[in-house]
């Protein structure tokens, strides 16, 4: 048995986002982040179970909501119950590009010096919360 190469085990979060239509969410996750589509498993009727997509090296999930398995879209209930904090270098050009895209605006990317962080928030067209940021230099 061959060891596995310790640079390629490490240890990392993926979020599944459930939403109501996998083909016009790959396709928006592609023009508001630029995220590539790493893979994707079918259904039998040729819409997307599960998609594997990334933005730079963040890797995330989408699936199609199921009310058979309890997995609803956030805009199917009306709230979030998480926000996907994304780490970018320039969170205001992200914004405007997720913006034309279909997203819309909650709170504007600014800098908060009590945070240390330049943030802004937006939601997409599913329902799922996005705070895009960047780390400001202090000192």
């Amino acid at each position: 048995m061959r060891e596995p190469d310790p640079k390629l085990i490490h240890t990392h979060f993926a979020p599944m986002l459930v939403l109501k239509d996998g083909v016009m969410a790959i396709e928006f996750y592609k023009q508001a982040f630029k995220a590539t589509e790493l893979r994707r498993w079918n259904n039998p009727d040729g819409s997307p179970h599960v998609a594997e997509l990334a933005i730079d090296e963040a890797i995330f999930h989408i699936r199609e909501q199921s009310q058979e398995k309890g997995q609803f879209c956030p805009s199917s209930l009306g709230g979030v119950t998480s926000i996907i904090e994304l780490f970018v270098e320039d969170p205001q050009a992200l914004a405007a590009q997720a913006v034309a895209a279909g997203a819309h605006m909650l709170s504007p990317v600014v800098d908060h010096e009590e945070t240390g962080y330049c943030q802004g928030t937006l939601v997409d067209p599913f329902g799922h919360r996005w705070s895009l940021l960047r780390r400001i230099k202090r000192g």
